[in-house]
C-alpha cells in the first residue's frame, strides 16, 4: 500500500477532452493528462453514442495521450496488447459495447443503438447480453477475456425500480443459468479498479483472472 490517492474516471455529459463541438461542459484539451497525473487509473466514458462527444474507436480497450492543442485526443489511440508494455504517459481508456440493435427498431425500420445503458425503458436481457458478447471489447490477443462494461444513473425514480426489480433479477438468473450451461463461459461482477486490473493481467498473459472468470461486467 503506497496511500497514493487513485480513482477511475466517467465524464459527465460524455464531453471528455473538450469533445463537444460547441466546447460546452469542458474546456480543456489536455484533460487526460491532468486525470493521469492525478491519479486515475483509467477512463470509462466511452461509449456515448449518439452523441458528437463519440469517437471513432469502439468496442475497445486502448491508451491514448491528450494534446493540449486539440480537443478529443482519444479519438485515437494505441490498443491494449498481450505482452505489450502500455505505452508511458497514456491513460487507459475501457470502453463499453456500441453497436446496432436491430431487433429494436424505431417505427420497426431504424435499427437502436446498443450502448450499454441500463434505463427502466431497456432493462438487461439475455437479448441485449448476447448483442454485448457480440462487440467483443478485448485486449488484443486475449479475445477468450470479454469485457462488458455497462452504465447507468441509478438514482433516478424508474432506473431504481428496473435495477432493483423482477426484470434484473432474472437477468442475474440467467447469468448463472448460462455458466452451468456453457462450459466455456464464466463470469465475474467486478468494480471499475478490478476491470482494470484484469486488463493488464490480460497484457501480461495471466492464465486466467480472479475466481477463473472469462467474462468480467462491471457496472458504472
Amino acid at each position: 500500500m503506497t496511500g497514493q490517492i487513485v480513482y477511475g474516471f466517467i465524464h459527465g455529459n460524455w464531453a471528455l477532452c473538450n469533445s463537444r463541438p460547441d466546447g460546452r461542459w469542458c474546456g480543456v484539451n489536455d484533460e487526460l493528462t491532468i486525470l493521469r497525473e492525478t491519479g486515475c487509473y483509467a477512463d470509462f466514458t466511452m461509449p456515448s453514442a449518439p452523441e458528437f462527444t463519440q469517437t471513432r474507436i469502439v468496442n475497445s480497450i486502448y491508451y491514448a495521450s491528450s494534446d493540449s492543442k486539440r480537443p478529443k485526443s482519444h479519438d485515437r489511440g494505441t490498443a491494449a496488447t498481450l505482452g505489450v508494455t502500455p505505452p508511458l504517459n497514456q491513460l487507459l481508456m475501457v470502453q463499453g459495447p456500441l453497436t446496432l440493435d436491430w431487433q429494436n427498431r424505431t417505427r420497426g425500420i431504424i435499427p437502436r443503438i446498443e450502448n450499454g445503458d441500463l434505463l427502466h425503458r431497456r432493462p438487461p436481457t439475455r437479448q441485449r447480453l448476447e448483442q454485448w458478447l457480440r462487440c467483443g471489447v478485448h485486449v488484443g490477443g486475449r479475445p477468450d477475456w470479454c469485457f462488458i462494461k455497462l452504465h447507468t444513473h441509478g438514482c433516478k425514480d424508474g432506473n431504481i425500480d428496473t435495477l432493483l426489480g423482477e426484470e434484473t433479477q432474472q437477468f442475474h438468473q440467467t447469468l448463472a443459468d448460462e455458466s452451468r450451461r456453457r462450459t466455456n463461459f464464466r463470469y465475474h461482477y467486478v468494480t471499475a479498479y478490478e476491470m482494470a486490473q484484469l486488463v493488464h493481467q490480460a497484457e501480461k498473459g495471466t492464465a486466467c483472472p480472479q475466481r477463473q472468470a472469462a467474462d468480467a461486467l462491471a457496472m458504472s
